[in-house]
């Protein structure tokens, strides 16, 4: 039970729970059976009819999720109403007060109910089974008033008990799913903070001062080496613009407990660490998620390996990068190249090896996959996806 939202949770617990106390009359069933009728078949009839309504109605609980309704009013109308008729049709009056447990079914049936079928249905499933009880009392010879007064008792206080505690439980569960909601906003609004002030530093690293630097007339604008860096900055600038104008970040998928970033802060030193090595990227960003940090880290590394492929083996100075988020926070990291390609069933220990070991090793570490498509002279293609 330790998935899932706190909604989900607090359904586990009630089918639990209700199963259990189904359990403990069914016990009771098996043991008044054995004791004072183990030689009527009829008896063991009716208690087999019983379990497997149990069955069914809790095995399709926690196969859906959760009771589905016309399961609990078939246990209702099976088990609480029917089968105390069926024992006395069957084995004789005396007899179903011999096997209390018919009796005490119309009180685990009622607790499912009660958390199954809305405050409506539990009310009108609780009269149905308070009516049974009382014509069944009332029809059976030698019944005892005290032995009435426990049977409607069981049922009442199985709906009250049964109907409260799922509806704390299901109120703890949304002020659960509440918090954590409230915390991965925050999380994720820290992250978005870093990314900026990342942001902010590698401006003033390059831009600024470069800019500084050409105002302050030290260098020569016109030279060679000044233009090809004010052209990796100008870069720089656009795809920071680029992300601003975008999609706002949205929260991912972080593990419990794992620190969240942005992805971009990661996905831009990679490509800043290929410009500085000579390689023109055009990179392109859209609605990029928030993830844990150590994806980031496995991204940039896996991007920086696939920018030197490019750079190493593709025989080409440029590389295209792109980046989408999805809506259920996945992402998609690609790396195209137009320069040599290579044929991956064939390579032997250079940039196809390479890329398989290395990026594949990381995106695996973390949960995500590789693809790497390629083939000489048509350039190669690598996709990065989180999650796998």
């Amino acid at each position: 039970m330790s998935g899932g939202s706190g909604l989900q949770r607090a359904q586990q617990f009630m089918i639990l729970a209700t199963g259990l106390y189904r359990a403990s009359h069914l016990t009771v069933g098996v043991v008044s059976v054995a004791r004072h009728t183990p030689g009527a078949p009829a008896a063991w009839g009716i208690l087999a009819t019983a379990v497997a309504v149990s069955l069914t109605l809790y095995g399709t609980a926690r196969a859906g999720g959760w009771f589905g309704r016309r399961w609990v009013w078939c246990d209702v109308l099976v088990t609480g109403c029917a089968l105390p008729w069926a024992a006395w049709w069957a084995l004789g009056g005396p007899a179903v007060y011999q096997n209390g447990w018919l009796m005490l079914l119309g009180g685990s049936a009622s607790s499912a109910a009660a958390v199954g079928l809305g405050i409506r249905g539990a009310a009108a499933s609780a009269v149905l089974l308070l009516a049974t009880s009382l014509a069944v009392h009332v029809v059976v010879a030698g019944s005892r008033s005290a032995e009435l007064v426990g049977h409607l008792n069981a049922v009442l206080s199985s709906t009250v008990m049964a109907w409260v505690f799922w509806w704390y439980l299901r109120r703890q569960g949304a002020l659960l799913d509440a918090a954590q909601s409230q915390a991965v906003t925050a999380e994720a609004a820290r992250a978005r903070q870093a990314e900026r002030m990342a942001h902010h530093a590698a401006l003033h690293d390059t831009v600024l001062a470069t800019l500084t630097t050409i105002a302050a007339g030290r260098v020569d604008a016109n030279a060679a080496p000044v233009r090809e860096r004010c052209a990796r900055e100008a870069a720089y600038l656009r795809r920071l613009v680029q992300q601003e104008d975008g999609a706002p970040q949205r929260p991912g998928v972080p593990a419990p407990g794992a620190a969240a970033t942005a992805v971009g802060a990661a996905l831009e030193a990679a490509v800043r660490s290929a410009e500085c090595l000579g390689l023109r990227v055009a990179a392109q960003y859209h609605a990029l998620p928030v993830v844990p940090r150590e994806v980031a880290g496995a991204l940039e590394a896996a991007v920086c390996e696939a920018l030197n492929n490019v750079r190493t083996h593709a025989g080409t100075g440029e590389a295209f990068l792109t980046a989408a988020g999805g809506g259920d926070g996945a992402l998609t990291v690609t790396v195209v190249d137009r320069g040599a390609g290579f044929d991956p069933a064939a390579a032997d220990g250079s940039g196809g090896t390479g890329l398989r070991r290395s990026v594949h090793a990381r995106m695996a570490a973390i949960g995500g996959a590789a693809g790497v498509e390629s083939a000489p002279g048509e350039g190669t293609r690598v996709e990065l996806r989180w999650p796998a």
